[in-house]
């Protein structure tokens, strides 16, 4: 297997945005008045958590398909985790003189198993397919335009991700057309990031791949995501 001199830290800042964006973003709500489009509400996270998908670009359009699902696998094994600890520090007994905290932590960090379940399903579809179609879009494009696979790919990623995350967490708390308001919202957000940072992610990619000798094409590659082969 190839060494790369940056591929680790790609990844781990991939992982990292990954975990902050769904521990420590969905704590607020945030409310912001916005030109044309008036007062949007939106849950804190949506800010970062488009800048996975991001990283997720620059680690396929640089490294290759394969490495990239390596990175998902590592996120998704992370956020596992983060997950089954926050269950475990929720429901530990609390101390005499921390009983009056446990609601904030509750509230923080509570979140229910269909929370989980749905942020778990929703960012394994959306990543794998985000990378599954910026590396199909590399051949068809034969390298050409950065931006249309990097934009184009996160189009069809986020619209998984927003859309199976929205149903599978509130189907019957919410009504139909509540789910599809938000899920919409939160979707042209998140997009519009990708859009805004097309600028940084080119300064990115070429940096990387004269550091790196390398601009991978996913010719012969299984694109299967069951897998962490490369």
């Amino acid at each position: 297997m190839r060494q790369y001199k940056y591929y680790e830290f790609v990844l781990v800042a991939f992982v990292a945005v990954l975990l902050c964006s769904n521990l420590i973003g969905p704590a607020k709500i945030a409310e912001l008045n916005l030109p044309l489009l008036g007062t949007v509400t939106f849950a804190a996270g949506v800010l970062f958590f488009p800048i996975s998908y991001i990283f997720s670009d620059i680690l396929t359009e640089v490294y290759g398909y394969g490495r990239d699902r390596r990175a998902v696998w590592a996120g998704f094994g992370a956020l596992a985790f983060a997950s089954f600890m926050a269950f475990t520090v929720v429901n530990l007994p609390a101390a005499s003189f921390w009983v009056d905290k446990q609601a904030a932590v509750e509230s923080v960090f509570g979140n229910t198993w269909r929370i989980v379940l749905a942020s778990l399903i929703a960012f394994w579809s959306g990543s794998f397919i985000n990378s599954f179609v910026l590396a199909k879009m590399k051949i068809w494009t034969q390298g050409k335009w950065l931006w249309t696979r990097t934009i184009g790919s996160t189009v069809v990623g986020e619209f998984v991700d927003s859309g199976l995350f929205y149903t599978i967490a509130f189907w019957g708390i919410m009504t139909t057309d509540q789910i599809i308001t938000v899920a919409l919202t939160q979707y042209v957000l998140k997009t519009s990031w990708e859009i805004l940072a097309t600028p940084l992610t080119y300064w990115v990619v070429a940096r990387l791949k004269r550091a790196e000798n390398e601009d991978y094409y996913d010719r012969d590659t299984n694109f299967t995501p069951f897998s962490l082969k490369v």
